[in-house]
């Protein structure tokens, strides 16, 4: 792998210049969908892959990107292949997937990959400089702290792609200085709001993959469906806004409408409302300060006379309890909460634990790994891997 990436010798400077790590997921295809109807403010430089050849194939061939990836090395053959005579640059391995956003002609990083996968790459173009549209929730979770101070330190800004996080961005334009009272975190509820445990104990991976009113990956899904997801934006709100637990409100709004609010010192609260459309952030982010002109299906009020909410049932849903624990503890703490959800959402989905059982791997990983309060890189990437394996033996 070349250390310093070649890029085409024109760029249209006037265009933003794109690279999306994860293409083939589903934030990955919205934003090619955003970008598709915005050419003349973007332009694909970079598109990557896990291991979906074809799908990174065929994207490939309809935007033109200078280079792809693809992280899984047994599909490089195929992949180069149907690419090399569009001169299409093709790289493969996890060590090309970091290093790709270091390319001179990249202007913004989409960090749309699941998981812990996303904390390498993003570090690594905030270390050169690369503006970050950030919808890898997981990378602050993780290393919130670490994420923080270096883009501090490279200038970089994070804008956010999660539709709460960038409802909070859209309400604090214009009011930056002025101090927060809180933030009001909305959650749907998932497939199973108002369910007591016991109607939860035989719950399939295909009763929670079914998400009432969002489109998302698999993971994510079922982070809806346990709360987890909120729990992690919980903690991925501290750090984007610099806030406390108690700055931090969820409230379970099942229309999902109101994406999200900020409550000021005055008492006065802002919320940003839309349809549920992952294309406006998304778009939002890209194209930030600008607003873009779209033709996304348009909210009224009339369609929709009542929209409720309720406090979220933390007896339940454990893992929202346990990712404000996280959130106060701080240290390596999320970084545990994390990786054992990732393995016990993974085992659920292969019908290899119950659906309660997931928050229950959570809090004995949180309990039984040893708590780092000041955690260095190599400290979070010892910490992702005791705990993997910690939960793999749980779950035996």
């Amino acid at each position: 792998m070349p250390a310093d990436f070649e890029h085409h010798n024109t760029l249209s400077r006037d265009k933003k210049h794109i690279a999306i790590l994860g293409s083939t997921g589903s934030i990955g295809a919205q934003a090619l969908e955003v970008i598709s109807k915005n050419q003349d403010s973007f332009e694909v430089e970079v598109l990557t892959a896990n291991k979906n050849a074809d799908l990174l194939i065929r994207q490939a061939k309809k935007y033109k990107p200078n280079a792809v990836v693809i992280a899984d090395e047994k599909w490089y053959k195929q992949v180069f292949e149907a690419l090399d005579r569009l001169d299409i640059k093709v790289y493969a391995g996890e060590n090309a997937l970091i290093s790709i956003v270091e390319m001179e002609s990249i202007d913004i990083v989409l960090t749309a990959l699941v998981g812990y996968a996303g904390l390498r790459p993003t570090i690594r173009a905030i270390e050169h400089g690369k503006q970050i549209a950030l919808a890898n929730k997981e990378t602050l979770v993780i290393a919130g702290d670490l994420i923080t101070r270096l883009a501090r330190e490279k200038g970089v800004n994070i804008y956010p792609v999660d539709s709460e996080h960038s409802a909070i961005f859209q309400c604090l334009v214009g009011d930056f200085d002025n101090r927060i009272e809180k933030i009001i975190l909305t959650a749907s509820g998932g497939p199973f709001r108002g369910k007591r445990r016991a109607e939860l104990l035989s719950v399939t991976a295909d009763q929670a993959l079914k998400h009432p009113n969002w489109n998302m990956g698999a993971k994510i899904t079922i982070d809806s469906a346990t709360m987890m997801n909120k729990g992690l934006e919980v903690i991925e709100a501290k750090w984007l806004f610099g806030l406390r637990k108690d700055q931090i409100e969820v409230v379970v709004h099942p229309q999902s409408i109101v994406h999200s609010m900020v409550q000021f010192e005055d008492g006065s609260i802002k919320a940003q409302l839309g349809l549920p459309d992952m294309r406006l952030p998304i778009q939002y982010a890209l194209a930030y300060p600008k607003r873009l002109q779209s033709d996304f299906p348009r909210f009224s009020f009339t369609d929709y006379p009542e929209l409720t909410f309720e406090k979220p049932d933390l007896d339940t849903f454990r893992n929202l309890a346990l990712a404000y624990l996280a959130l106060e503890r701080g240290g390596n703490l999320p970084c545990i909460l994390n990786a054992a959800n990732e393995i016990a959402v993974d085992a659920f989905l292969q019908n290899k634990l119950g659906f309660l059982d997931i928050s229950v791997v959570i809090e004995r990983c949180c309990e039984a790994l040893e708590f780092l309060p000041n955690p260095s890189f190599e400290d979070y990437v010892c910490t992702d891997s005791e705990t993997r394996i910690k939960a793999k033996e749980l779950i035996k």
